[in-house]
C-alpha cells in the first residue's frame, strides 16, 4: 500500500492524481520488443504480482524484474514499456435524505445520512425514524401492522419532494399499487444512490396526515 509520494518525482509531477496515498501496488509488469533477425520482432511479459505483499516481499518482486536496457547495439531491445497496476478503494457514496413529519406528529424535520445502496425504509427504521403510516391505504388483509416489507401494506410509503432520481426504478407492482400518486415512494423497495450517485433527497414522512397536501393518497 502506497504511504506516500515522493517529492519532485514522476507520480507527484503527473497532473492528473494517477497514484495516491492509499492505493495497492497490485501487480507490475515489463514488455519488451525484441528485434530477432531482420525485421523479425518478438514481445516478451515479465509480471510481478504485488498485492497484498509487505514492502520488503514488493521489493523483491520488483528486483526479479528484468533490468531496465540501457539501449546498446547489441542488447537487441527495440522498446520497452513498464506497467504498474493500481487498485484504489473507492469511498462508497453517501445521500443526504432530508425528512418532513407532518405536523400532528409533533417530529422535527430530521436529516440522515444514508450509503448508496441501502434500502430507504431498512436505513430510516436502524435510524429511528418513525415510519408505518396507520392511515396508509392497504392492499392486503391485515388491518394493522406492516407486511415486513413485502410492499403490500402501503404503510412506509413516502411522498418525494425532491431527489427522485437517487432511487432505483420502480418495478411494475410499485408502479401500479402508487399510480394515483406520482411523487410516491414504497420505502420498502426503494434504494438510495442509485448508480453509486452522491446527493440529496427531500421527503413526506407517513403522506396520508399531511392534511390537505395528502388528498392524492386517500
Amino acid at each position: 500500500v502506497i504511504t506516500g509520494l515522493v517529492e519532485g518525482g514522476c507520480a507527484e509531477r503527473c497532473a492528473i492524481d494517477v497514484i495516491r496515498a492509499g492505493d495497492s501496488i497490485a501487480a507490475i509488469s515489463v514488455q519488451r520488443t525484441l528485434q530477432r533477425t531482420g525485421t523479425i520482432s518478438e514481445e516478451e511479459t515479465y509480471v510481478a504480482v504485488t498485492e497484498c505483499l509487505g514492502y520488503d516481499a514488493t521489493v523483491d518482486a520488483i528486483l526479479g524484474l528484468p533490468q531496465a536496457s540501457e539501449g546498446g547495439e547489441d542488447d537487441g531491445v527495440e522498446e520497452q514499456e513498464l506497467t504498474l497496476t493500481i487498485k484504489r478503494i473507492r469511498q462508497k457514496p453517501k445521500v443526504k435524505v432530508n425528512l418532513r413529519y407532518p405536523p400532528n406528529q409533533n417530529e422535527p424535520d430530521a436529516t440522515i445520512e444514508m450509503y448508496a445502496g441501502e434500502n430507504l425504509r431498512m436505513g430510516m427504521l436502524v435510524r429511528n425514524v418513525k415510519l408505518n403510516d396507520p392511515l396508509a391505504k392497504r392492499f392486503d388483509t391485515k388491518s394493522g401492522g406492516n407486511c415486513g416489507a413485502g410492499g403490500l401494506c402501503r404503510t412506509c410509503a413516502v411522498s418525494l419532494l425532491r431527489g427522485g432520481d437517487l432511487l432505483n426504478p420502480q418495478k411494475v407492482s410499485e408502479k401500479q399499487m402508487l399510480e394515483d400518486t406520482p411523487r410516491g415512494r414504497l420505502a420498502c423497495k426503494a434504494f438510495v444512490g442509485y448508480g453509486m450517485q452522491e446527493g440529496e433527497i427531500t421527503l413526506q414522512v407517513n403522506p396520508r396526515q399531511w392534511g390537505q397536501d395528502s388528498e392524492e393518497w386517500s
